[in-house]
């Protein structure tokens, strides 16, 4: 290592420069000069399309009132553009002065500030608004910051470690880095304060930043990496990830570079779970044995060079414009082009080598292991989806398209196996999401069929070697998921709501008839007083529940009628008797008219009915002959008829008939399979999804939206938020146990077919003698 009094400009990281001295001080203004240039530049021609971007909104809304909120903000972003550009280049230039002056704390103000919620007004009632609207701000601005965090990690990496250098060894990460995508997007959502514009606007607007000053920092980093370089600051850094070696290969290079110049290396960003890398670590392993055992005889392959990475990308980008070509299958057609899709993903392999025989004019007779493992990973992947009963044939379908697409994309970024976070990845899991939920019954507008089209269209036309189409699309897909979700919400929980009602209003039938008929018990009431009980009063007990509550004043009092009411029908034999029956009367009759008037009765029904009534007590008290010793009435055996609609009937006739609604079979009468399958019943949550068969091989797949807390049922919704059925826990299993409904599988797609993969080449492994 040469001395520091050396006359070389290289800069190591174990001399580690002091910001404070004129040499720090002089690169720290170089990067200030470069930044504010560069970002002056870009924020001034995001804004010259703001204005076409909200007139062409204006011209496509769909009411007047959403064209004048683009229309106002317009006309607010003409007025203060000026303020909000100033403010945006004023604070990235705080951030500039604080981090060269070495006051982190400062440094992450703006984060803090756009973080911290405006405190609410009490009693506001646009409180629930403005959270709304910092949600979906702040959802923004975490996505714009994200995808380009991880869209820019190399160049962003390799600033980081030089302004670490220049900083006197301060760790640098992209959350601190003053000129990152974090503080920037953090700097611009301050400025964008001194905008009064609907939230909407807002939103445009941040995708625009996104689109014109975000996507363009890439040449900002690559211009500050240069000037550093050229300053002696690691000159040497070694920040690009090499294409044969995956993730490993960019921190070992990144290392390898500071280590050669006698630097101490900085660890690269953790951006993978210890499960990913043993996971593909295993693979590698499985691929290794895979390939001692070859099904080609060595000498049937012909010598000449090994394809590069730009003929593997450039044949299958003729097979992908080819398959392009081909018509998407309708809904109904998905079944008939299984076999047709099959044989191609299988055949992939073959074609491609065909392919680079044609453009080569040899074919070749291997190719390097590494791109002939990802060939029959990325094979493996699909034969996985076009097995996965997770997926509705007609979607499996349509995914196993993208096989090409994914394999330059595997060519292209070794790390797509790797991450779970992987943009490529998260689209194909967001893309077999969607599909899990769809059913032609739930999707007859074919929204959601035509929207996994139009992505699996565009990937195909459109995908060269710009990796950041499946960001592109992964949004597209999540807004149209998010805008579907919150309509089926509303009408998910107006089903449940709806189930909730009946539900309870079945449990206070139950209760009523039930303390109704526990109070009868065995006496035999006069039919007038019996149909009162079951079916008026019944009633009303019934509204009394829904409304006051069991445990209310009214219904206790509604009970202690029932009591008296059942009092006055006992024979009156004695003075004492009588008086005690003329002191229940007016109460009777009042309860009564109060009563019967909360349910809707007539008023000339309820005279008729207490007409009944008096004459009815007038013969208990003695004060009239019973009809049968009156010759002229004796003909007329049959009572008067209560006059009482004939929709209200009693609920049930005996408290047996009440225990037998609920009854389910006995644990130890359940059959072994039921069993089984109840015990995974009774684990299921709220948000898994099941496959229910029906007539004819008609399918349907819903969700688990409710659990009962009073009865246990269980309620199921489709996709769009609809009510499919309904089940006990015992009539559910009894369903699965016959095999008409099974419960789909709730991890993602890429994890559950990396699980297959590996247990397939295990076995493979196990029979080494056998063809792979």
């Amino acid at each position: 290592m040469k001395e520091a009094n050396d006359s070389s400009n290289v800069v190591n990281l174990s001399q580690r420069l002091d910001p404070s001295s004129g040499r720090g001080g002089d690169l720290l203004n170089a990067v200030r000069n470069i930044a504010s240039r560069r970002l002056q530049q870009y924020i001034g021609n995001m804004f010259e399309h703001v204005d076409d971007a909200l007139f062409d909104l204006a011209e496509k809304a769909e009411n007047n009132a959403a064209q004048m909120h683009y229309f106002d903000g317009m006309r607010e972003v003409r007025k203060r553009r000026p303020v909000v550009e100033r403010a945006f280049l004023a604070l990235v230039s705080r951030e500039l002065n604080d981090f060269a002056s070495g006051n982190t704390a400062a440094t992450a103000s703006p984060v803090a500030a756009s973080h911290t919620p405006t405190p609410p007004v009490p009693g506001s009632v646009e409180l629930s608004l403005v959270a709304d609207n910092e949600l979906e701000e702040s959802l923004a601005i975490t996505s714009m910051i994200g995808k380009n965090e991880s869209r820019l990690g190399r160049d962003l990496f390799a600033v980081n470690q030089r302004l670490s250098v220049i900083c006197g060894g301060t760790r640098i990460e992209d959350a601190t880095n003053p000129i990152g995508p974090a503080l920037l997007a953090q700097s611009f959502r301050q400025a964008m304060r001194e905008l009064n514009a609907d939230m909407r606007v807002k939103l445009i607007i941040y995708k625009l930043f996104d689109r014109y000053v975000m996507s363009a920092l890439e040449e900002l980093y690559q211009e500050v990496n240069a000037e550093l370089m050229r300053a002696g600051v690691l000159p040497q850094l070694r920040h690009e990830v090499l294409r044969s070696g995956g993730a490993g290969a960019g921190a070992g290079a990144a290392a390898g570079g500071a280590a050669a110049s006698g630097e101490i290396p900085q660890p690269l960003p953790a951006d993978d779970s210890e499960a990913s890398a043993e996971l593909l670590q295993t693979l590698r392993a499985l691929f290794s044995a895979r390939r001692a055992h070859p099904t080609v005889p060595l000498a049937a392959m012909t010598a000449g060079p090994l394809p590069t990475a730009n003929e593997l990308i450039g044949a299958l980008s003729v097979l992908q414009s080819q398959a392009a070509m081909v018509s998407m299958p309708q809904p109904a057609a998905g079944h008939m082009s299984t076999v047709d899709i099959a044989e191609q993903v299988l055949h992939l392999k073959e074609q491609l080598m065909s392919q680079l025989g044609s453009l080569r004019g040899q074919r070749p007779g291997q190719i390097a292991t590494i791109d002939e493992d990802t060939i029959d990973l990325v094979g493996m992947l699909f034969e996985f989806i076009l097995e996965d009963r997770n997926l509705p044939p007609q979607m499996q379908v349509m995914l196993a398209r993208l096989q090409i697409p994914y394999l330059k994309a595997a060519i292209l970024d070794r790390k797509l196996f790797a991450h779970r976070q992987h943009p490529a990845r998260r689209l194909l899991d967001g893309l077999a999401d969607a599909a899990k939920s769809w059913s032609e019954e739930s999707d007859r507008d074919g929204r959601l069929h035509d929207t996994i089209k139009a992505i699996v269209e565009r990937l195909l036309q459109e995908f060269d070697d710009d990796m950041t189409i499946f960001d592109r699309l992964s949004a597209e897909l999540q807004q149209f998921q998010e805008s579907n979700r919150r309509r089926a919400e509303l009408a998910e929980q107006r089903v449940a709501e709806s189930t909730r009602g009946r539900e309870k209003l079945e449990q206070a039938r139950r209760r009523a008839a039930r303390e109704i008929l526990n109070r009868i018990g065995g006496n035999a009431l006069p039919p007038l007083i019996h149909g009162v009980l079951s079916r008026a009063w019944a009633n009303y007990l019934v509204l009394t529940i829904l409304r006051k509550g069991e445990e209310s004043n009214d219904f206790r009092e509604a009970l202690r009628f029932v009591d008296a009411f059942i009092a006055s029908t006992r024979p009156v034999r004695t003075p004492e008797a009588k008086r005690d029956l003329l002191q229940l009367l007016p109460g009777i009759e009042r309860a009564l008219r109060k009563g019967l008037a909360n349910v809707a009765f007539q008023e000339a029904d309820i005279e008729k009915l207490l007409a009944q009534l008096h004459g009815y007590y007038r013969q208990q008290l003695g004060e009239a002959a019973p009809a049968s010793a009156q010759p002229e009435a004796a003909a007329e055996a049959a009572p008067a008829p209560l006059p009482i609609p004939e929709s209200i009937q009693p609920i049930a006739e005996s408290v047996d008939e009440l225990d037998d609604v609920t009854t389910e079979p006995a644990e130890d009468t359940i059959a072994p399979d039921v069993r089984e399958q109840l015990e995974r019943v009774k684990v299921l949550k709220p948000g898994t999804w099941l496959e229910f068969g029906g007539q004819d091989e008609h399918f349907e797949r819903a969700k688990l939206s409710w659990i009962s807390p009073m009865s246990g049922r269980y309620l199921f919704v489709n996709r769009r938020g609809l009510k499919v059925g309904d089940f006990s826990p015992y009539e559910l299993a009894l369903v699965m146990a016959e095999g008409r409904a099974r419960v789909l599988a709730s991890n993602a797609l890429f994890d559950r077919a990396m699980d297959a993969i590996v247990d397939r080449l295990s076995h493979e492994e196990t029979r080494p003698g056998e063809s792979p």
